[in-house]
């Protein structure tokens, strides 16, 4: 771990580390003295099953939602060591740690409260021991699993979809039958039935049932395990290449597939269509770029999809839906296409430096093409919302590409200097990432407030004048400054590039330790 993350910038890593952690710690304090008072047992009691299914939820979904997963063993740089399977599978499990460190926080928190409350049993705490066990065992299993079925060539977006659908289901339900709700809300409270983890664990801490708690729990961790070191088998043994090859032969690359990689030559002249061909083509081949792609139309839609039949979120949600999804999509795909714009390049971005044309081109091109897929995935979340009969209309259409525009020149304005300045080789073939370092993560939280500031004003124009001219007439002036912005961030990052060409390649060259990235 102390080799997997990089030691420079371990000043910005601190500050994320402290900021990030630092808020789920005091929601764990905050948990701690509710659990404590003695008070709150009633509260407690209905309340903590719902709690520990809300946390099984973030640990085992929320990294999906996100396309992180955490760190995780580099198995085929492993295997030609005589290291035990099962060893390796312990760090595995261990390693599931980096992508539920806050529910961790918040447990610990529960389990603190519970030993300070006098009504309840000191001892009861300890079962939020097996309950994270269980947590990290089957996080092992369920990512083995999603991450071998990905990997074929010919199924990986049928899994994905029936994910999808998987998600959309309760929400379908809840929207359509109010009694679906009463019966979903049954799994957030003290009704919920024991024989679930989530209940059983509920019970244990609270000292209710103890032993038939005890006996669930321990029964759900062990078929977690059995499982998750089944999967982990699957895993070693595994041919990613094999499972990635297409069908044996050369096929000529013709028709509609063709055409579309064409469109830059149609539209530029080069070498500014030769690169932005580059882009598009690599781009679409990219397991990790297809996954961010079809997750920005569909986990968006799946989300939000109770506001959009109206049940809940208030008139601005209800209203502004299409614009929430875009800006999820494009949020979604900031990571591949703006904040590390030359890490799919890695050591072939020599070349850039090395061919006889100005460096700016390459990162324009690089641009261009990252407005084409965002443009594209606007343009699929239209058609999805429109394909389940939600309310669209010139104007909200305008306002979703209006937005989305704005908010993207000003992230390719800090994407080409972070681009430079904070270059990392990515393997295009890896789906989810890792968490990205503590540097980027920093600055992140500066650069997306400062990017949405300006839509922000758009809507606040558009609150106090209460007219539509106001809000696209705010966009428009921001939209200009964006332009003036991103020449000269432009501009800098030409200067920069040249100034640290030796050790951005370098950094995009560095190979991958036994950790992923």
């Amino acid at each position: 771990m102390r080799n997997f993350y990089p030691r420079a910038g371990a000043g910005w890593t601190a500050l994320i580390g402290s900021l990030w952690y630092g808020f789920w710690l005091v929601a764990a304090v905050a948990g701690c003295r509710l659990v404590a008072d003695p008070a709150n047992l009633g509260l407690v009691k209905s309340a903590l099953p719902g709690a520990m299914l809300i946390i099984f939820l973030y640990w085992q979904v929320v990294p999906l939602l996100m396309a992180a997963t955490g760190a995780s063993l580099d198995l085929r740089k492993l295997q030609c060591y005589p290291i035990p399977p099962s060893q390796l599978f312990a760090i595995e499990v261990v390693l599931r740690v980096t992508a539920g460190v806050e529910m961790i926080l918040i447990l610990c928190g529960v389990a603190l409260g519970i030993a300070l409350n006098p009504a309840l049993a000191a001892g009861d705490a300890l079962a939020v021991t097996p309950y994270i066990l269980f947590n990290l065992l089957l996080a092992v299993g369920l990512r083995d699993l999603l991450m071998r079925l990905l990997a074929h060539k010919r199924i990986r977006e049928a899994v994905f979809f029936l994910l999808i659908m998987a998600a959309a289901v309760p929400r379908f339900l809840i929207a359509r039958e109010p009694s679906a709700a009463s019966q979903l809300a049954r799994f957030f409270t003290s009704d919920s039935w024991i024989g679930w983890p989530w209940g059983a664990a509920a019970s244990l801490a609270l000292g209710l049932h103890v032993w038939n708690a005890a006996g669930i729990l321990a029964g759900w961790t062990l078929a977690a395990a059995v499982f998750s070191r089944w999967q982990f088998a699957q895993t070693l043994s595994f041919d990613r290449e094999s499972a990635q090859a297409g069908d044996g032969g050369a096929k000529p690359r013709q028709g509609m597939l063709e055409s579309f990689y064409r469109i830059p030559s149609t539209l530029f002249p080069d070498p500014m269509a030769v690169l932005i061909e580059k882009e598009i083509r690599f781009l679409v081949r990219s397991p990790r770029f297809r996954l961010v792609f079809l997750m920005g139309f569909t986990f968006g839609v799946v989300t939000l999809l109770p506001i959009s039949l109206g049940r809940g979120g208030g008139v601005f949600l209800g209203t502004n839906y299409l614009t929430l999804v875009s800006v999820y999509a494009l949020l979604l795909l900031s990571e591949v296409c703006f904040w590390n714009s030359f890490g799919f390049d890695r050591s072939a971005a020599q070349i850039y430096f090395l061919a006889p044309l100005p460096f700016w081109r390459v990162l324009v091109a690089k641009n261009i093409s990252a407005l084409f897929f965002i443009a594209l995935e606007i343009g699929a979340v239209t058609t999805v919302c429109a394909l389940l009969g939600m309310p669209l209309g010139l104007v909200r259409l305008s306002e979703a590409f209006a937005v989305a525009g704005v908010v993207t020149i000003f992230l390719l304005c800090a994407g080409n200097l972070m681009s430079i300045h904070q270059a990392r080789g990515v393997n295009p073939s890896t789906q989810f990432r890792s968490n990205a370092a503590g540097r980027v993560q920093a600055m992140l939280f500066i650069i997306y407030p400062v990017a949405f500031f300006p839509a922000a004003l758009a809507y606040l124009a558009r609150w106090a004048f209460d007219q539509e001219l106001a809000f696209f007439a705010v966009l428009a002036f921001d939209a200009v400054a964006g332009i003036v912005l991103y020449r000269i961030a432009l501009d800098s990052a030409v200067q920069a590039a040249e100034r640290l060409k030796e050790t951005m390649i370098a950094a995009l060259s560095a190979a991958d330790g036994p950790i992923t990235s």
